[in-house]
């Protein structure tokens, strides 16, 4: 009988020992890995500030439009959405405004009432327009329309900005060109 070679023994012991360790940890991070919950979906900012510098045109495309009902028929804020995207103006949210004071015909409310993207939407609302300095708390720039609003009309195509000014631009909007 041939001797056995006790050092090759051991090291084939130990080597399997050390793989047996290295699989089990593995085995463990891995699994800790899988275990773990998927994490919370984040919702997408409907629009983002872009800088609009001193000088440069805003058109249309890029302004996002919220329009809220304030005491119109129903179905204003939608019908008054409808004609803001037909002149090119991106779609934020509709639906019925709190107590306005008293019947109005439109109102942009702004917490800049001095930027371009207020100036530009104030264009489309008619002569009977004001403009309110009034954070909404909706995405892109705020309109109420009440009873007396006449509906669109044909506003100015771009507006240069006379001062730098962050607009609220939805997504995938980079210029006046994007006019489509």
């Amino acid at each position: 009988m041939v001797g056995l070679d006790v050092k090759a023994g051991s090291r084939s012991a130990i080597t399997l020992g050390a793989l047996a360790v290295v699989f089990v940890a593995s085995a463990a991070w891995g699994w800790s890995r899988v275990a773990q919950p998927f994490p919370e979906k984040v919702e997408a900012a409907p629009c983002t500030d872009t800088l609009i510098p001193k000088g440069d045109d805003l058109a249309p495309p890029q302004v996002m439009v919220t329009v809220l009902n304030g005491g119109g028929a129903n179905g204003l804020a939608t019908k008054t959405m409808d004609q803001l995207m037909a002149h090119g103006f991106a779609q934020g949210e509709t639906g019925n405004a709190p107590d306005t004071g008293g019947p109005v015909a439109a109102q942009v409310w702004s917490d800049d009432p001095d930027s371009p993207a207020t100036m530009l939407l104030a264009s489309y609302l008619g002569d009977d327009v004001d403009v309110v300095d009034q954070p909404s708390g909706y995405p892109g720039v705020t309109i109420v329309v009440g009873k007396r609003f006449r509906g669109v009309v044909q506003g100015n195509p771009t507006v240069t900005a006379r001062q730098d000014s962050y607009v609220c631009t939805p997504p995938l909007s980079s210029g006046p060109t994007d006019q489509g």
